[in-house]
């Protein structure tokens, strides 16, 4: 048995369950509550997450709250970020 480090509470709040996972890297946004579960899930707050990705935070809180949904261009990024949180992030330390 190896010996694996416990979740934090702070990775545990985070976390998205697998099969939503795979449903967000395959695009498939059902909701804004999935928009905003995979920006936590890469760990940043709106106005981080939506400069990452050369959004404004405007159209992130759009997304978040139901009242537009990502389409063409977007779906990719988001795709990306679901696949690959840590080049999100590392995005954002070269946009600053």
């Amino acid at each position: 048995m190896t010996d694996m480090p416990e979740l934090t509470a702070e990775q545990l709040a985070r976390a998205i369950p697998a099969r939503v996972r795979r449903r967000l890297m395959a695009g498939k946004f059902e909701s804004g509550a999935d928009v905003a579960a995979l920006r936590r899930f890469v760990g940043l707050t709106q106005a981080r997450f939506a400069l990452a990705i050369g959004i404004s935070v405007h159209t992130l809180r759009n997304w978040e709250q139901g009242r537009r949904q990502p389409d063409g261009p977007a779906i990719a990024l988001l795709r990306i970020a679901a696949r690959h949180p840590k080049i999100i992030r590392e995005n954002l330390e070269s946009a600053a």
